[in-house]
Parts: C-alpha cells; sequence; structure tokens
C-alpha cells in the first residue's frame, strides 16, 4: 500500500558493515525534523537492526482493516517504521529462510503495510545484489520510485562491491540518486577533530568516474551510535556529522522538488 507514498528511495550497498541501516535511520528521522511524514522499511530481513537503532525492540505490528500498521515513534504519527524485527521474539532470533520465503516476506511489506499518506518512504535493503532486492524492483515497477542512494566506506575493498551495486542498479533500471561516502574518518568526542583512519577519497574518485553526484561523506561519531531514536541533526548539531546529514537532506530534497 504505496500508492500514497510521495517520494521512495532505497538505501542500498554491496557491502556489508558500512553504516547502511545508521545512515537510513538517521536520514529518515532528518526528514521528520523538517515536518515531513516519513516511513523507514527495513527489508534486512537476516539482520534488522531498525528497531534497535530506533530504540522500538518492544514494539510489535497489529493487523487492520486495510493491512498491517507500521509501529509509529511519536503520536502525531509522522514517522512509521516496519521491519522484521517487530515480528521476531527477541532480538536473538535467527530468520533462515530460502529465497522463495524472503521474496514473500517483503511482497506483504510493500504491499500490505498500511503506510497511509507519506512524504518520503526510506527503503532499507539489506547488502548485496540478492533475492530482496530483486523483489523490491518488481514490486515498484509500477510506482514513480525516485532512485537509489548508494553507501560506501573509504576502503578499497568496499568500493569494489559497491561498483556491483551501481551495475546491479543500471541493469534494473534504477536512478542513482548519489553516493555517500559512510565512516569517512573518526570525529573525537572531545576536541571534534577528525583524523582519517581509513584511506581517504574512495567515493570522490567512484562518482567522478561514474558520473554519479558524491551527496557528502560522513565520518564516524561516536555520539550517533547511542542516539538511539534521536535525530543526530537537533541532539548534535554542531557536529560534522549532523552538518552534513543536513546537506545531504538538502540535495536529495531539492532534487524532488525540481
Amino acid at each position: 500500500m504505496i500508492d500514497s507514498v510521495k517520494h521512495i528511495i532505497l538505501v542500498v550497498s554491496g557491502k556489508g558493515g558500512v553504516g547502511k541501516s545508521t545512515f537510513s535511520t538517521q536520514f529518515a528521522l532528518a526528514l521528520k525534523e523538517r515536518n515531513l511524514k516519513v516511513g523507514l522499511l527495513d527489508i534486512d530481513l537476516c539482520g534488522p537492526s531498525i528497531p534497535y537503532l530506533l530504540n522500538l525492540e518492544d514494539k510489535s505490528v497489529h493487523q487492520h482493516a486495510e493491512g498491517w500498521l507500521p509501529v509509529y515513534t511519536d503520536t502525531q504519527q509522522n514517522f512509521a517504521v516496519m521491519s522484521i524485527g517487530f515480528l521476531l521474539n527477541n532480538r536473538n532470533s535467527a530468520v533462515v529462510w530460502r529465497g522463495p520465503k524472503k521474496t514473500a516476506m517483503v511482497k506483504q511489506f510493500l504491499n500490505d503495510v498500511h503506510w497511509g499518506d507519506l512524504d518520503y518512504l526510506i527503503i532499507d535493503t539489506p547488502p548485496g545484489t540478492s533475492d530482496e532486492h530483486i523483489t523490491v524492483m518488481e514490486n515498484l515497477k509500477s510506482i514513480n520510485c525516485d532512485g537509489a542512494i548508494v553507501i560506501s566506506s573509504p576502503q578499497e575493498v568496499a568500493i569494489e562491491d559497491v561498483r556491483k551495486e551501481i551495475t546491479f542498479c543500471n541493469k534494473t533500471g534504477i536512478p542513482i540518486i548519489g553516493l555517500v561516502e559512510n565512516l569517512s574518518g573518526y570525529a573525537c568526542p572531545h576536541c571534534s577533530e577528525c583524523t582519517n583512519i581509513f584511506s581517504t577519497g574512495g567515493a570522490a574518485s567512484l562518482a567522478e568516474h561514474t558520473k554519479i553526484p558524491l551527496l557528502g561523506t560522513l565520518p564516524i561519531d561516536p555520539k550517533v551510535g547511542t542516539l538511539l531514536g534521536k535525530s543526530a541533526v537537533t541532539e548534535c548539531a554542531e557536529s560534522q556529522f549532523a552538518k552534513v546529514m543536513n546537506e545531504i537532506v538538502d540535495k536529495v530534497t531539492k532534487k524532488d522538488r525540481n
């Protein structure tokens, strides 16, 4: 039930461990801080971390006459969340499913959740180019999907996997909104100085080579990992992470307005 969603954005990466779910969460929260109605769909069925990142692990979904009701983080119902994590008994439960069952669950998330009128639906995907990605694209063919934000980290091995993700997007007709280099340096919590602990400039080089816009480079900020449901752009407004996140939101929303 995504017919009433104005903008749908996928967050993808060919590599695991690049902070994709953290980015999805903070990006969605930053959109909400701009008085937009936002939904966040977690289709990482084997590693659903969105409930933890939003401090919603004790919540559950409910059936409604029009489908599943998502979990709302606020009484105004401006931020809706759906994840398989809400359907598991505890955070240690493992999803041991073959492809067809995973495909059926993703279809159910896309078609049976009553999202209501949303300005943005952010879809947090698992790493790689697997069943979940293909199912999402098949179900979004008739919907005006804005495209994908591709997440990388500075290391060469991550960049190589992200190249494969870009190829997947091109082959399946997913527009690429831009690249984000995450984990780009370490922001000291005491002096705020940012130190490069990995190689630098990987995403910038890839963006130049592929002619894909580089939306921003986000540092590792220990404070962001402790927010759990709070937005970095308000809780850590002066941090480099918050400033870059605001710039990314500006670029994405400006593109949508155009």
